[in-house]
């Protein structure tokens, strides 16, 4: 029998090389994507989800449907799409601050010391508010059935304005979850979106034909966005009335999504820099 060498015989008595664990990154996301929809159903955003264009259909279509009083028009058809743009807005609200409240409570400080890849915490966000995003279409459309919308425009065209719709959610909620990362506190975070939201909502074709509006105003009131995507989506609905303004509505869409990929650059360089 060969003798063996010190070095030989050293090698012989050290402990096997334990393997090194690869984390798995699609359990990981599946794991913070079901915390985060658990956080969800907890904090009670699914029932605000109903609350919130529930409570915006009965506060402007009791009291103005008489007024509104323009031959041919149905109003609760003529708000169907100002009450679902806000159901989706309160998506990107709610995204905003779950993130906003992760960089406060040092969560996402937490998540960057552990053996997962940085595109983990904010995918399982993403995931979160997909699911709260689905939800409140479906409140939206439930919202706008109560007052009495019923859809004009055929399954494609009912099909078409709430891809719209989930689009225009889409971009929103993650230009929140972006500035929710970005935004020094959710105090700031919810001040940044939910002002303009308001301010465009109120100054849109959404409530009223731009014929009710002032003529210095009117020009803004037709072409800001909000305005925009609701002539759309009434074109869509089968309104004879509603101009096709399908390109402008793709576009500010394109314009959102390029701010969003914007936003979600300068949140993960802020990231990195924690």
């Amino acid at each position: 029998m060969t003798a063996l060498t010190a070095g030989q015989a050293a090698a012989s008595l050290a402990p096997a090389a334990i393997p090194v664990a690869t984390p798995n990154s699609v359990r990981q996301w599946w794991t913070l994507s079901t915390r985060a929809i658990r956080a969800v159903v907890v904090n009670g955003e699914i029932i605000m989800a109903f609350v919130s264009p529930a409570f915006l259909a009965v506060c402007f279509y009791l009291p103005l449907r008489n007024i509104m009083n323009i031959p041919g028009m149905n109003y609760a058809q003529f708000l169907m799409p100002i009450i679902v743009l806000q159901s989706v807005a309160f998506t990107a609200t709610s995204a905003a601050m779950r993130s906003a409240l992760d960089g406060k409570n040092g969560i996402t400080t937490r998540f960057a010391t552990l053996p997962m890849p940085t595109a983990v915490p904010p995918a399982a966000r993403f995931s979160a508010n997909i699911f709260l995003l689905i939800i409140s279409l479906v409140c939206g459309a439930a919202a706008v059935l109560i007052i009495g919308w019923r859809p004009g425009g055929g399954l494609t065209g009912t099909l078409a304005l709430i891809a719209i719709a989930a689009a225009i959610g889409a971009c929103l909620m993650t230009i929140g979850d972006a500035l929710g990362v970005i935004a020094p506190s959710p105090e700031v975070t919810s001040q940044v979106l939910s002002l303009p939201i308001l301010i465009l909502g109120m100054v849109s074709t959404g409530f009223a034909p731009v014929e009710k509006f002032p003529p210095w105003i009117r020009g803004f009131a037709q072409n800001q966005p909000i305005s925009v995507w609701a002539d759309t989506m009434r074109h869509l609905d089968g309104a004879s009335e509603a101009p096709n303004r399908i390109g402008a509505s793709l576009g500010w869409v394109g314009f959102l999504a390029v701010l969003s990929i914007t936003l979600i650059l300068l949140a993960a360089r802020k990231n990195r820099q924690r």
